[in-house]
């Protein structure tokens, strides 16, 4: 067995272990974090479909990590309050519901987006996500009627079928399943006809082209799915704080999901799961150093760029390629 393949399994594996072990202490600030983790490493593997499949840097992905933290949000701010959307819609407290909206909302986002941004190229398909994310970003804090700048609180955590999700450990392992489970069919998707083409597209356009596949589309439907997942993970992150807000769009967000590809590895399955561990981490100890914690952040982010391209994953891994 290819030790990438080993370090797919043991580092979820690890992460599921941290919580289990938080649980047995009693430790639920623990479980919280490792569920940040979870959450986060989810809009990260959304985000390494574009990138590291694609070759497609964007940095507005912010923007779909909020919609799915708003849909969740006027979703519940409706249904905690009685008051139907528009008069018509009824709110709902319902995650299934909520996770659909949210994906929906998300991969529509993207697919306008996506089919605007991706007429341009290089650093200019990166300024132009860039904007389209602070669009919204400015739009989110003009919206008075869902808090505007200040944001909406929601008042209790969402329902699941049949678990409490007010428990720490219960939260932790649904967000934990739906990750599991994304990474199992990031990982398919990798290895299928569309995520070879799509690796082909990010390798050789000219190429792609002369075989009779079109390059645009295949990136639009990678840049589409990546929103979806995103903005899932937004939802989740607004479940878990019970609080949305304008920075969840901000172009600050969208640096900290890439940092995490960077750190765990771009392209790799489990590097967004590795970069979210050593990010929270470092988040957690060093806090307690300094306030500019940021700067120690940049300095291990500048190490891994010049030393280790192929991230935490690629250091352990060694020279094995990312994908079969």
């Amino acid at each position: 067995m290819r030790r990438e393949t080993i370090l797919n399994i043991a580092i979820p594996g690890i992460l599921l272990a941290t919580a289990l072990i938080a649980w047995a202490m009693g430790e639920t600030y623990i479980i919280t974090l490792a569920t940040r983790v979870a959450i986060l490493a989810l809009a990260a593997v959304g985000l390494n479909i574009a990138l590291g499949l694609g070759g497609l840097v964007s940095l507005g992905h912010a923007a779909f990590f909020g919609v799915g933290g708003y849909a969740m949000g006027i979703l519940a701010f409706h249904a905690q309050n009685y008051m139907p959307i528009w008069g018509a819609i009824e709110g709902t407290k319902s995650m299934p519901v909520i996770w659909l909206v949210a994906v929906i909302a998300s991969a529509l986002t993207a697919l306008v987006i996506g089919a605007m941004s991706l007429r341009t190229s290089g650093v200019y398909f990166i300024m132009i996500t860039l904007a389209f994310g602070q669009m919204l970003f400015y739009f989110a804090i003009s919206w008075p009627t869902y808090g505007g700048e200040d944001g909406m609180s929601i008042y209790l955590r969402n329902d699941f079928p049949g678990v409490n999700t007010l428990v720490p450990l219960n939260f932790f392992l649904i967000c934990f399943t739906i990750l599991a489970v994304v990474m199992v069919l990031a990982d398919r998707l990798g290895k299928s006809a569309f995520g070879l083409a799509l690796q082909a597209t990010r390798q050789n356009v000219a190429r792609v082209e002369a075989v009779g596949l079109a390059p645009y589309r295949l990136r639009l439907v990678a840049f589409t799915i990546s929103g979806a997942i995103t903005g899932l993970a937004g939802a989740l992150f607004a479940d878990l704080n019970r609080f949305v807000s304008p920075s969840m769009l901000s172009w600050h967000m969208s640096g900290e999901i890439m940092i995490l590809i960077i750190l765990g590895g771009i392209a790799r399955l489990s590097g967004p799961v590795a970069g979210a561990m050593l990010f929270i981490a470092l988040e957690y100890f060093l806090e307690d150093l300094s306030h500019y914690w940021h700067v120690y952040l940049g300095a291990i982010l500048l190490g891994v760029v010049l030393f280790a391209r192929g991230g935490v994953i690629g250091l352990i891994a060694g020279r094995e390629v990312a994908h079969d």
